[in-house]
């Protein structure tokens, strides 16, 4: 089902949702499993699955470095099958620009039909990690703008070789990004919602939000959002801090703020043991203010483990 269906079936209830994130190549799925399965009990219609772009690594080859490109956690696709089969689940997978060329999209989108998934979600992806700037790959996109309209064509029959005629094409629910504190690279708060103006005109179908730990932002966001004409539901995007180096790291990474009531409880915490308990209490007044608000989902970001995002569903549903 559509996560757009599930939203308009819940009638006005809040649901769960979560993302994971593929284990790294030649590990195996039963750790992912482990981790899921406390989660089910909270009844989530839809698991995201990421996608991770190439990345280069260096093997020493005859005493000189030779450089390599490869992807540390491939599978996404797989995950999402397995997921679905044996949790009687919809899964969403990762779509990226960068990474992947046009045809290769075209190829995994196809493959998703023949899946029956019916949700994805598409995003323009991170630079590598040696790029300053992101660097659309040779023969793909750019922008998300560019893939979404990839994705609404095949759904329209409109491959990028031929035109199929058929009643048995593609209906994709796409969903994309969002940013309340607006994404990195963007000039202002303004221009990135008309970039997201631009998503929902060419076919997104919902919006999930970058991670934010002071609500207002949300609110504002979401109210800026439908001042500009954006009507598509909007999800809030949580996590909850883990560990105190989170505190450098997430404004570093995502360019966010945090609230200093949070930054003050997580220096005081003596271990990253409390600064996850910190972690939790504060998402789960998240979560909560949330919910009262009337968010259509809670979406947390669970980065491969459970626990503490078990502790906050517990509370919330």
């Amino acid at each position: 089902m559509k996560i757009t269906d599930y939203i308009k079936r819940a009638n006005g209830e809040t649901l769960f949702s979560f993302e994971i994130v593929p284990p790294i190549k030649g590990k195996s799925i039963q750790e992912l499993y482990k981790n899921i399965d406390p989660l089910m009990e909270f009844k989530p219609p839809f698991i995201d699955v990421t996608t991770s772009r190439e990345e280069y690594i260096y093997k020493e080859k005859d005493g000189l470095l030779d450089k390599k490109l490869t992807r540390t956690r491939p599978g996404t696709l797989g995950i999402c099958a397995s997921l679905k089969h044996k949790y009687n689940v919809d899964t969403v997978p990762h779509v990226l620009c960068g990474g992947f060329t046009k045809e290769e999209t075209e190829y995994l989108l196809v493959d998703c039909q023949y899946l029956e998934i019916e949700n994805v979600m598409a995003l323009r992806g991170d630079a590598r990690k040696e790029e300053k700037y992101f660097t659309p790959t040779e023969g793909g996109h750019q922008y998300a703008t560019e893939l979404v309209k990839q994705i609404q064509d095949i759904n329209e029959g409109n491959y990028l070789h031929d035109t199929i005629e058929s009643t048995d094409l593609s209906s994709f629910c796409i969903g994309v990004a969002g940013y309340p504190e607006k994404h990195m690279e963007a000039p202002s708060l303004q221009s990135d919602l008309k970039r997201l103006k631009q998503k929902v005109d060419l076919g997104a179908d919902y919006v999930v939000t970058q991670m934010f730990f002071d609500n207002q932002k949300f609110f504002d966001f979401v109210k800026a959002a439908r001042e500009m004409g954006i009507d598509v539901p909007i999800i809030p995007g949580i996590k909850p801090i883990a560990v105190k180096r989170h505190l450098q790291l997430l404004p570093q990474v995502f360019s966010i703020d945090l609230p200093q009531d949070l930054i003050d409880a997580v220096e005081a915490c003596n271990n990253n043991k409390e600064v996850r308990q910190v972690g939790v209490e504060w998402a789960i007044q998240q979560s909560k203010e949330l919910r009262e608000a009337g968010v259509p989902v809670l979406h947390y970001y669970s980065m491969g483990k459970s626990d503490n995002v078990k502790a906050i569903a517990k509370e919330i549903f």
